[in-house]
């Protein structure tokens, strides 16, 4: 005779969401820094301090300083990616201070700084190439916006053959217009967060995890 409540806790798990991956039987744990390179995204001004300041951005920056401490222990390869809008442009121009690394994230003379003109920050930037070279396969991925450099970038790194993994608290967005109302930026990042880990990357909470 079945226990009782078995049924409902059988219920209950072919009920629980799935992610690709966990259907495919894909490996889930994350990248570990002593296989992978840091790939720091757009951690500009612009984004603590300009036209599109982020919310949550003073502790996602702390939170990706942590995982950048992690990557200059273990030797991990370093790649800071900065955006360059047109001259002249509101937003990133090339000339101006936003488009500066916020102190915090500075680069040391041994990491290398990667300028892109598009969301994809392997878009005619060379950078699969640089991250070849090093030897690594795998990636962990900080930065801003969520829901556009870094899930860009994210997913032309499945294409390129780059296994990720993403720092969720190291990231942050804004709020987007939609339909005459507003998706808020708690959504808008989890919602985004889950589609990556749906086949895109190991999403794991902070710089605390076992990466």
């Amino acid at each position: 005779m079945r226990p009782a409540g078995c049924a409902e806790l059988e219920r209950q798990a072919m009920s629980e969401p799935k992610s690709l991956m966990q259907l495919a039987g894909l490996p889930l744990d994350p990248s570990r820094f002593e296989d992978s390179a840091l790939i720091l995204i757009d951690c500009q001004r612009e984004y603590s301090e300009g036209a599109l300041t982020l919310e949550n951005i003073a502790a996602a920056v702390v939170q990706a300083a942590k995982v950048l401490e992690r990557a200059r222990k273990t030797g991990a390869p370093v790649f800071h990616i900065v955006h360059h809008g047109p001259a002249g442009s509101p937003i990133f121009a090339p000339d101006g201070p936003l488009v500066e690394i916020v102190p915090e994230l500075a680069p040391r003379a041994d990491e290398a700084i990667v300028v892109k003109a598009l969301p994809n920050a392997f878009a005619g930037t060379g950078l699969a190439e640089k991250i070849r070279a090093t030897g690594r396969k795998e990636i962990i991925v900080v930065g801003f916006m969520t829901h556009m450099c870094v899930s860009t970038t994210v997913r032309a790194a499945l294409e390129l053959g780059f296994r990720a993994t993403v720092v969720a608290r190291a990231c942050a967005t804004r709020p987007l217009p939609l339909l005459g109302g507003a998706v808020d930026a708690a959504t808008l990042h989890r919602a985004e967060l889950a589609a990556l880990a749906d086949r895109f990357a190991i999403v794991v909470e902070d710089a605390a995890a076992r990466v």
